[in-house]
């Protein structure tokens, strides 16, 4: 007898349960913030019961840290293989990292959570070390392989990789952050492509030896 390809429909629907719950959590995390997002409504918009949702993640701070692992880790992966296999100039990187950024993160809800975490931070320090440690430090650190790869190639100019990486990730933050700020330091989204593109020439020359 020969076996079906297909898997039933529940056991599908089975498998599908923690990415259904980790795209309701992050919607939720980014529209009403940490403390305010209940796990009765992340299952409910994820289509399960509570108890489902307690079968794959133990808390709601597990929830969290599992949106982070599945979503924004990966492209932090992505852009150290990238720095890896690079071969054309610092200048070219510096563009094509930044842009791969924006594209994969800046344009999705993923933008959300840094203000997320700048808000709730206080409140939540453990989660706050966590942020830390896994996205900001890591992408911290990808940067500054970036731009040691421009002093070492003669591309730009000696810097303090420490001070100048976080002024260089800053304004991209920023950039995220006004996306989900209602009247405060606001651009149109239709502008925000532009206004990276200005960032990448002014942060750019700015490296540069005179």
């Amino acid at each position: 007898m020969m076996s079906c390809p297909f898997k039933p429909k529940w056991e599908r629907r089975k498998e599908a349960r923690p990415q259904e719950l980790l795209a309701a959590a992050l919607n939720l995390f980014v529209e009403r913030g940490f403390a305010a997002t209940r796990l009765d409504d992340v299952a409910k918009a994820a289509g399960v019961s509570k108890g489902t949702l307690y079968l794959y993640f133990s808390s709601k701070e597990d929830l969290f840290k599992a949106v982070v692992r599945e979503n924004i880790v990966p492209l932090l992966g992505e852009a150290e293989g990238m720095i890896t296999a690079f071969e054309g100039n610092t200048e070219s990187l510096f563009r094509e990292l930044t842009l791969s950024w924006w594209r994969n993160a800046g344009e999705t809800k993923l933008s959300g959570l840094p203000k997320l975490m700048m808000g709730e931070a206080g409140n939540f320090p453990e989660l706050a070390r966590f942020y830390q440690d896994e996205v900001i430090a890591r992408g911290e650190a990808l940067l500054a392989t970036v731009l040691a790869r421009g002093m070492q190639r003669g591309e730009i100019r000696n810097i303090d990789l420490e001070i100048d990486t976080r002024l260089l990730i800053a304004p991209v933050i920023m950039m995220m952050m006004w996306k989900h700020s209602s009247c405060v330091c606001q651009i149109e989204p239709e502008k925000l492509n532009v206004y990276l593109e200005h960032y990448i020439q002014m942060a750019w020359n700015s490296l540069l030896i005179r």
